[in-house]
């Protein structure tokens, strides 16, 4: 008696593919060899005109409408109808397997693959649920009686490497998908619930990180305070999202102690700061030269609502040059300079500071602009009377 499960080649219209899988998650539906079932699958699998095949496969299904023998019936239909292209009725089936085999992994990796080509978000998060709800029952499963745990944590680990690569297809066909959404409070809540379905993947604080910068694209602060704090819970010398508290708390003017703890220990990290693999010694320059600048510009801001004025003065002047390859930042550093120089009474300062951030194009130019007019009027020498 022979395991006679189909199990299929997925590969995606992308860059990467999900291998066949060598081992099923989900009932393994025996069927003897030489029998007529056997024989009937065989036909299936050996038919080449897509018309005969589809009448061979509704025979059987019609042949066998109960019990796990339908399973296979459905899987057949599965495989058949994501090879015609046909989403839909791959929809349907899957969920008819899904109904009969609520843990058929390979049925969760066609149903992605089915989502990804036609491009529907929606059903691809719901079949990656599945697929993630799968591995989580089988993981959580106890030793079955007469085997001792370290025995079972062998077995589970044997039977899961080999669908390790169709896992990972499946999270970075979640992971794009994610990505790719123009709509930052839906890219934001898909990341979130990409990380929340797979939390023990390399993936999974990648995923909040961005999550937590696209909440705070979508003015929802709310969200961003959340995903950000729970990025630091998992990953407390996350660089990115110090940095991204500290900016935001200093920029509020909120707990201004916590956005300076956050700020500094950014900045010390990124004197540390190992360079990842792939990545050229100059943009690896360039991207701690940026966050150090941010780090330090965020202490200049803090140091400013503290009415600490020369420390702001220093700190703002040393993020300067680091930031000048970022319009944006860099003008806003320089507008928040021209404001520390006005507080210590040095106008000349304070004047060359406002120059800088109306030199580049940034949300900060008109506003500079306005404060250069403020100085030269303040400037200008009172008309006599006449």
């Amino acid at each position: 008696m022979v395991p006679t499960r189909i199990l299929t080649v997925v590969v995606i219209a992308a860059s990467f593919a999900a291998p066949p899988l060598r081992a099923q998650l989900g009932k393994a539906v025996i069927v003897a060899a030489g029998s007529d079932v056997d024989h009937q699958l065989n036909d299936i699998g050996a038919a080449t005109d897509p018309a005969a095949k589809l009448k061979l496969i509704g025979a059987f299904s019609a042949a066998h409408p109960e019990g796990d023998l339908q399973i296979l019936a459905d899987e057949q239909y599965v495989n058949y109808y994501l090879g015609a292209k046909q989403y839909d009725k791959v929809f349907e089936y899957g969920d008819k397997l899904f109904a009969l085999d609520p843990d058929n992994f390979s049925n969760a990796v066609n149903m992605v693959r089915a989502a990804n080509e036609k491009g529907d978000t929606d059903r691809l998060f719901a079949a990656g649920e599945k697929a993630a709800g799968i591995l989580q029952r089988f993981k959580a499963q106890p030793p079955p009686d007469g085997t001792s745990p370290e025995t079972w944590k062998a077995q589970q680990q044997q039977k899961l490497e080999p669908v390790k690569d169709n896992q990972d297809y499946i999270e970075q066909s979640l992971m794009n998908a994610a990505f790719q959404q123009k709509d930052p409070a839906k890219k934001a809540s898909l990341l979130g619930r990409y990380a929340m379905l797979f939390p023990d993947s390399a993936n999974s604080t990648q995923a909040l990180s961005a999550a937590a910068v696209t909440y705070q694209q979508a003015q929802n602060r709310p969200k961003m305070l959340e995903t950000a704090t729970s990025v630091l819970a998992k990953d407390p010398d996350n660089i990115g999202i110090l940095l991204l508290l500290a900016d935001d708390y200093s920029e509020k003017g909120e707990q201004l102690d916590k956005a300076e703890a956050y700020a500094k220990k950014a900045a010390a990290l990124c004197d540390t700061a190992k360079k990842p693999e792939g990545v050229s010694d100059a943009d690896w320059q360039k991207q701690i030269n940026l966050q150090k600048g941010l780090a330090l510009s965020a202490l200049g801001q803090i140091d400013l609502q503290k009415k600490l004025n020369p420390a702001a003065v220093d700190s703002l002047n040393k993020a300067a040059p680091l930031l000048k390859l970022n319009a944006a930042v860099y003008a806003r550093n320089q507008y928040r300079l021209g404001f520390a120089y006005l507080n210590v009474k040095n106008t000349a300062g304070a004047k060359q500071a406002f120059t800088d951030a109306a030199s580049v194009d940034s949300p900060y130019k008109g506003l500079a602009q306005d404060r250069l007019k403020g100085l030269a009027a303040a400037k200008a020498p009172a008309k006599k009377a006449s």
